[in-house]
């Protein structure tokens, strides 16, 4: 911060100092004055006093003790606000060493001692801000283990307990066997699956590289569209699409964005079959595209709206596991698109659940 000449904490000083000086000078010769004309009005013990004085020191002698001492009084009685702001200062950085990061320094003035506290106010608020990432860091890394490990236990359990009956042949018929190979099958799969979303979830939330090339927004959901046509028809969902006459381009990753856009119509299909429909629809905004992908059905609540792209995260009633989801599809996609500077939020109102990417439009 650059401060005017007048307002640093070096010009104030030299200013007490000369005014302490001139102050002094001028109430010491108010007192000789003073002593002048008591020495003329003949006060006897006053007239006593300046004679010794006199005859001890000397005139000139005397006057320059006086002064020094005038000085010294006046200087501090008008640099104590300095003083006792420097002395503020030092309990403050007590306190902080001590753990205290949320004290903040009063700001008074516009000098450097101001500034040195703007300064330890904004590292301290930095630091505080760091240790609470570090901290948020190592929960996340603890939660991570739990949850990989309980929701990949789940269906790991339910394998070896099926091939232990086939093993044992602990199985009336050929049909029951078939059954319990199934079974297993498709825990099989569905672990496959999660293991595949961690490894995807790994990658991305680790700012893997991307292989950016103009892609046509308009022309990727058309074909998304068409892909999911099937899954549409087996959930009984209409699939309405709100797409531009012109292209929307991009500058993206196909492949990484195609799994964002295949995450968010898997989501709705999982969780709006009640609705029997699903919209998608794409426009620009001031630089921008937005992307929405929307379902009916029954409303999510407020509080849960945050919580959608946490990894793991599965809400009660239709979010449940049931589903058969990983819990790191919405993650996965919102760490993709913040890897492309875009973002990604979720709203729920009278019904209607929606997700809206929004990513910069291609140079």
């Amino acid at each position: 911060m650059i401060r005017k000449p007048w307002k640093s904490l070096r010009f104030k000083m030299l200013f007490l100092f000369g005014l302490s000086a001139a102050a002094s000078v001028l109430t010491a010769g108010m007192l000789g004055l003073v002593a002048l004309a008591a020495y003329r009005m003949e006060f006897p013990y006053l007239v006593v006093l300046l004679r010794m004085l006199d005859s001890e020191f000397g005139a000139p002698l005397t006057f320059t003790v006086v002064c020094l001492i005038l000085f010294i009084v006046y200087f501090f009685a008008l640099s104590h606000p300095t003083i006792r702001y420097l002395m503020d200062i030092s309990q403050g950085i007590e306190r902080i060493a001590g753990g205290n990061f949320d004290y903040r320094f009063p700001i008074r003035g516009d000098d450097e001692l101001a500034g040195l506290a703007e300064n330890i106010n904004t590292m301290t608020a930095q630091l505080k801000l760091s240790i609470e990432e570090e901290r948020r860091a190592e929960r996340t890394k603890v939660e991570l283990v739990t949850n990989v490990s309980h929701d990949l236990r789940t269906p790991l359990t339910s394998i070896v307990g099926y091939l232990g009956l086939i093993e044992e042949d602990r199985y009336r018929d050929e049909v029951e066997l078939r059954q319990y190979v199934r079974i297993a099958y498709e825990k099989s799969m569905h672990l496959k699956s999660m293991i595949d979303d961690l490894f995807e979830f790994t990658r991305t939330s680790g700012g893997m590289g991307l292989r950016l090339s103009p892609i046509n927004l308009v022309e990727m959901l058309g074909q998304l569209a068409a892909q999911f046509r099937l899954q549409f028809e087996q959930a009984g969902m209409a699939c309405v699409l709100m797409l531009p006459d012109h292209p929307i381009i991009v500058d993206a990753d196909g492949d990484k964005l195609v799994r964002v856009f295949e995450n968010l119509i898997v989501n709705a299909i999982q969780y709006g079959k009640d609705g029997k429909r699903i919209d998608i629809a794409a426009w620009t905004d001031f630089g921008q595209t937005v992307v929405e992908i929307a379902n009916y059905g029954e409303p999510l609540p407020a509080s849960t709206i945050p919580l959608l792209f946490e990894r793991f995260y599965r809400g009660e009633h239709s979010r449940s596991r049931n589903t058969g989801g990983s819990g790191l599809g919405l993650a996965i996609a919102k760490n993709i698109v913040e890897l492309h500077h875009g973002a990604i939020a979720a709203a729920s109102d009278g019904g209607r659940t929606s997700f809206k990417v929004r990513l910069p439009l291609g140079k």
